[in-house]
């Protein structure tokens, strides 16, 4: 599909201009001789952890409703698919081309009830047709693309795995994985303590490893069976805990690791009360 002059006149030029700029950016600091030393050090797999933390980062701006963070944070989320794209065109491999266009071919690919003459009537049929789109773009059999494993997978290997844990779960339980009552995953949850523990004491490093990954998949599945995200709970501790020892190092003039442990455990406590006071609207 091509658009027309009129289509592309449609674009705010200055749009175009500042991702021109952002582009050259990059490029000069990829230069050969020129170049950022950090910058040319940079391999696909080294900014994989900078994709994931800008990511999140995106979500935690969106969260915050912040506008001028939001943009931040895109704005660097969008920095590390330009750089992916020039590390791999200084490698001969692809460049930003390739993805601009790859990723437009297929939004009107999956969407041919806009860029095409298909007529759906809801959300549910978009969906449903983008599903079997998907399925032919694989080259896979209807049997194959239905299989509970091939859904799976793609949890697995993309999502952080706290939530792939918490999707294969849902997924699993919907196709009869599940047990009969909460009492059954609270004895399963028993009997992968006692397997971890046992393991500590007993097994390498690999089968230790092996039983914590079983012993917080069920505790995930406890966490869906009383409607629970475990991934926002994650969260929602790591956020109380940082705001603890925020609190705990106001209580102080020193640095937390000048304290012994027990005046740790006494700022700790004073945090605790601290913050549970301004949750309660008390000063």
């Amino acid at each position: 599909m091509s658009f027309s002059p009129d289509t592309l006149s449609a674009v705010d030029r200055s749009i175009l201009e500042a991702l021109q700029e952002l582009i050259i950016v990059v490029a000069q600091l990829r230069d050969p001789e020129k170049g950022c030393p950090w910058d040319l050090a940079q391999t696909p797999q080294t900014l994989v952890p900078y994709v994931i933390e800008e990511a999140y980062e995106v979500a935690a701006a969106i969260r915050s409703e912040q506008q001028d963070a939001i943009v931040e944070e895109l704005g660097d989320l969008l920095l590390q698919v330009v750089l992916q794209s020039q590390v791999a065109s200084d490698a001969g491999a692809f460049n930003l081309e390739a993805v601009a266009r790859g990723i437009t071919q297929k939004l009107i690919r999956r969407h041919p009830h806009v860029f095409g003459d298909l007529v759906v009537d809801n959300a549910e049929q978009v969906h449903a047709n983008w599903e079997q789109i998907k399925v032919t773009e694989k080259g896979e059999t209807p049997e194959l693309a239905q299989r509970l494993s091939r859904k799976l997978e793609k949890y697995a290997h993309s999502l952080p795995p706290l939530l792939a844990g918490f999707k294969i779960s849902q997924k699993a339980a919907a196709a009869g994985f599940e047990w009969q009552t909460a009492d059954g995953v609270w004895d399963k949850f028993r009997e992968e303590l006692a397997e971890f523990e046992t393991a500590l004491q007993e097994e390498t490093t690999v089968e230790q490893q092996a039983e914590l990954g079983d012993l917080l998949f069920t505790l995930v599945n406890i966490a869906r069976w009383y409607g629970l995200n475990p991934s926002e709970a994650l969260h929602g501790t790591n956020q109380r805990f940082v705001h603890r020892l925020e609190a705990m190092e106001a209580f102080t003039n020193r640095p937390l690791s000048d304290h012994t442990l027990d005046e740790l455990e006494q700022l700790w406590q004073e945090a605790k009360a601290e913050l549970a006071r301004v949750r309660a609207g008390k000063t």
